[in-house]
């Protein structure tokens, strides 16, 4: 149900289980997983996430689950969480385009990409109150940091669901597009990443999970800022950006 596309530096994933709203059970996270692997190993520049069907993610498939002998630390913290990680951790610029449900890991896999652009209409938030189950993969940290401790509790709560339209005004994620041309928009931000200074775009990553993760201050960050600037000035694609700086022309990134 996970498919891949590799074309030169450019990736992209596709959820492919419309029938179920590309929810994810243990094999299409290893899929994901295995995907992720694949296109780290190809070099490539930048990687576009999305889903077949009405909705992106609608989170874990419970179809077949027995809650009295379910594993959740094995799908959640031996599969979801090292996915994520995984993810997280993708060396270089990472994009998700979501539209319809985005729920539970569904959320996860939105948390942990780089930039997310959301459908106006999606629907984000945490709808376990009726399964008697708690908000997992990360939507905990995502919400009280972006939300606030009282909207966090208020949606979990009510199990109410959010536009992607809020979401983007809250704070959640990156910009709020119509429907008809998320996934064409997305795409072209990330084909256009792909040609960029991938070095440079790495240490920004570093850079952001460091302040994110770590908590850093104004000038410890600086510091590390400084430090990124100065490992970048031996690339191939610091030297090129600075030339056609100087010669008034577009650069030509190899990504090195």
């Amino acid at each position: 149900m996970i498919d891949l596309s590799i074309q030169g530096h450019f990736a992209e994933v596709v959820l492919n289980a419309p029938q179920k709203l590309n929810s994810l059970d243990e094999q299409a996270l290893d899929e994901l997983d295995a995907a992720y692997q694949e296109a780290e190993q190809a070099d490539v520049r930048a990687l576009f996430l999305r889903g077949e069907g009405r909705g992106f993610c609608a989170g874990r498939d419970i179809s077949g689950v027995n809650p009295k002998d379910d594993d959740v630390i094995g799908y959640l913290g031996e599969r979801v969480t090292p996915l994520l990680r995984r993810m997280a951790a993708f060396p270089a610029p990472t994009f998700a385009a979501v539209h319809g449900a985005c729920l539970g890991v569904g959320l996860g896999l939105a948390i942990a990409t780089d930039v997310v652009y959301v459908a106006e209409n999606a629907k984000i938030g945490s709808p376990f109150a009726s399964l008697g189950a708690t908000l997992d993969s990360g939507g905990h940290a995502l919400f009280v940091e972006r939300l606030g401790a009282h909207r966090t509790l208020d949606l979990i709560y009510t199990a109410e669901l959010i536009s992607g339209q809020e979401a983007v005004t809250s704070g959640l994620f990156s910009r709020a597009v119509p429907a008809d041309s998320l996934t064409s928009f997305t795409r072209e931000k990330a084909q256009a990443a792909a040609q960029g200074a991938t070095l440079a775009f790495r240490e920004s990553k570093k850079l952001v999970a460091q302040i994110r993760d770590q908590r850093l201050g104004l000038w410890d960050s600086l510091d590390n800022e400084n430090r990124a600037q100065a490992a970048l000035c031996d690339s191939e694609d610091y030297i090129e950006g600075f030339a056609a700086f100087q010669q008034k022309r577009t650069p030509t990134f190899q990504g090195k």
